[in-house]
């Protein structure tokens, strides 16, 4: 009988399967990944924390990388292999969904973990089977508007914070720090609802700016 390891902080979903539907999640640190598993929908939404930042892959060894705790921890999730042994078919969830923290530490983890996918794993990015969900930044509560406003950027916030100000619409901000401090509607709404969400699938192209920005070679 072969037994089929799976990391012991993966917090898994009822479906599996390439066409199931099923969604992991990759956070960073166990308090996002409490925070996630009490609001997703445990019928096809895993969740898997990472502990610390992710390993340059494009400046480690493949020997490196195969013994990289994080990375191993995410292969035996999917059930993939990975290399020249990645299976596609094995796969157990639909698509992987990097869930990080609006700030340059989340940022900086999620290009990381692009590289290795783009090294390690790449016909899963060719596949469309990787994307991307960027929390805001900042929730906005302004006079006369029912629903709250989301800025997911400096830039954006800005943005908003003008437009209220030229219509002379009093307003209050609040800027998230990272996803634990989040409240579960907002959570739910912006990062974990298919519906509401806005979601971004990773390309080859996407992995080479990665890989430009953080240097290294293959």
């Amino acid at each position: 009988m072969t037994f089929i390891v799976r990391p012991t902080k993966l917090v898994d979903c009822e479906l599996h399967g390439g066409d199931s539907g099923a969604e992991l999640f990759l956070v960073e640190g166990d308090s996002a990944s409490k925070t996630v598993a009490r609001v997703r929908d445990s019928r096809f939404q895993a969740v898997l924390p990472m502990q610390g930042k992710p390993m340059n892959a494009a400046k480690a060894s493949v020997k490196s990388i195969e013994k990289n705790q994080l990375f191993t921890k995410l292969v035996e999730a999917l059930g993939t292999g990975w290399g020249d042994a990645f299976d596609l078919t094995a796969m157990r969830y639909q698509r992987v969904i990097l869930l990080f923290d609006p700030d340059a530490d989340g940022i900086h983890c999620g290009a990381l973990m692009l590289i290795f996918f783009d090294r390690m794993l790449r016909p899963l990015i060719d596949a469309n089977r990787l994307a991307v969900v960027q929390p805001p930044l900042f929730e906005i509560s302004a006079r006369g508007y029912s629903d709250t406003l989301h800025a997911y950027t400096d830039e954006h916030y800005h943005k908003l914070r003008d437009a209220l100000d030229a219509k002379g619409i009093a307003y209050s901000k609040r800027r998230y720090r990272g996803l634990a401090s989040m409240n579960d509607e907002t959570l739910h709404e912006t990062c974990l609802d298919p519906d509401s969400r806005s979601i971004h699938l990773l390309q080859r192209q996407d992995a080479a700016a990665a890989l430009a920005a953080f240097g290294g070679k293959r």
